[in-house]
């Protein structure tokens, strides 16, 4: 655990420790490790607050000048095929609502068959993992700028 997160409620803390261990173990493609992290995962409701805006972060990162329909497609399709290669429970529809929730984009209202919290929990670090293979920051660093950034909106509300 790095140092950011020591200031942080023992819940999210537990969250970052979570969330590292998934990604991790979806970019060594340890099937066991990340069926068991993505559990914990699923069993708090808030980590997709905090992945959904690690995503939104390295959407941002990854490109700088906005996105466009070509570059959502093209990170689904990476992000899909490569998963596939290793977990065969993989559903695009599922990594295209945490692409469209990290935007502000997604409506649960308008979906025929929106996706659980598990079947989120199962995704979004495979999502992460593939975003982070584009930069060379580590992902300690975009779930400090995730908390402070959901710290900040709190105290604005």
């Amino acid at each position: 655990m790095t140092g950011t997160w020591r200031h942080l409620p023992a819940t999210a803390r537990a969250i970052a420790v979570t969330a590292t261990t998934a990604v991790a173990a979806a970019q060594a493609r340890d099937g066991q490790a990340y069926d068991e992290a993505v559990g914990g995962l699923a069993a708090d409701e808030r980590s997709g607050l905090v992945l959904g805006a690690v995503v939104r972060l390295l959407l941002e990162e990854s490109h700088p000048d906005g996105l466009t329909g070509d570059d959502i497609r093209q990170v689904l399709t990476r992000c899909v095929q490569q998963s596939t290669r290793w977990r065969s429970d993989v559903d695009p529809h599922v990594v295209l609502v945490l692409l469209a929730g990290a935007l502000g984009v997604y409506d649960p209202d308008g979906d025929e068959a929106p996706p659980d919290a598990s079947a989120l929990a199962r995704h979004a670090p495979l999502l992460v993992a593939d975003l982070l293979a584009t930069t060379s920051v580590p992902l300690g660093d975009y779930l400090a700028a995730a908390f402070a950034e959901i710290e900040r909106t709190e105290r604005q509300d």
